[in-house]
């Protein structure tokens, strides 16, 4: 029942943000267990290309999160999906659209590059008795979107045009990520954090200048869901096996 519910979730997550959102108000207290935590997970990152002449770009990002008790209690798996998460940059020098009266408004302009994936991040994290963690691993990254969008200022008004770039980016993302972050210690706690994203696959396709990376920095919090509801129902069928037992009865265990 478990795995059905978590597939069903991560369908809708690879739709829309919102379906995520809905999903996991509604399943959190059934995806979370004394061994595994669910919850949602969203901030703001600070993307860049290395190796193009630009700017870092600012967006939000939101998800959800998996923790895995491995076992030693220390040590978990961390992973999930950025259902939402732009890349890019900003402030490129605007090039030619191959159309003479675009090159014409946007000559004095600038291109801002929006680059959107479903990113699943499959980590190994380490939480400190001060409850302080530290996690690293990779990310892959399924392309959603990618565009270039011109601005200027064209006599007196602001003129915008979205050049649809997908089919020059690669369609698969991967790279390296670190992170920390601290649990704070309320009754179901929640995580802050950061952590830094390394791209190592080439972002373009076939591209004759020097090899561009995706780079991004997230600043998130993360939030469990349904855990009062997961642990009360744990005590309730551990008191009620208790309870069995000592009045010698069998106690169905699904």
């Amino acid at each position: 029942m478990k795995k059905s519910i978590f597939f069903i979730a991560l369908f809708f997550s690879f739709h829309t943000a919102e379906s995520q959102v809905i999903m996991s108000l509604i399943f959190g207290d059934k995806l979370n267990s004394p061994n595994i935590e669910f919850g949602l997970e969203g901030g703001v990152n600070f993307s860049a290309i290395s190796n193009l002449d630009s700017d870092y770009r600012r967006d939000f990002n939101l998800g959800f999160y998996f923790d895995f008790n491995l076992k030693n209690p220390s040590w978990m798996f961390n992973t999930g999906v950025i259902v939402k998460s732009t890349m890019g940059a900003k402030d490129i020098a605007v090039y030619s659209l191959n159309d003479e009266k675009l090159d014409a408004v946007f000559a004095e302009g600038s291109v801002k590059r929006n680059i959107n994936y479903f990113n699943v991040p499959l980590m190994i994290k380490y939480k400190f008795d001060n409850n302080i963690y530290v996690k690293a691993g990779t990310q892959l990254g399924l392309l959603s979107t990618a565009n270039d969008l011109f601005r200027q200022n064209y006599n007196g008004e602001d003129v915008e045009y979205k050049n649809n770039i997908r089919d020059k980016i690669h369609v698969v993302d991967a790279g390296l990520v670190i992170g920390a972050g601290y649990r704070i210690k309320t009754k179901y706690g929640m995580n802050v954090g950061l952590q830094y994203y390394y791209g190592l696959v080439p972002l373009l396709k076939g591209d004759d200048s020097p090899t561009q990376y995706n780079r991004s920095l997230y600043i998130t919090a993360g939030l469990p869901i349904g855990k009062g509801k997961a642990g009360k129902r744990a005590a309730e069928k551990t008191a009620a096996e208790k309870k069995a037992s000592e009045e010698g009865t069998s106690f169905p265990k699904n």
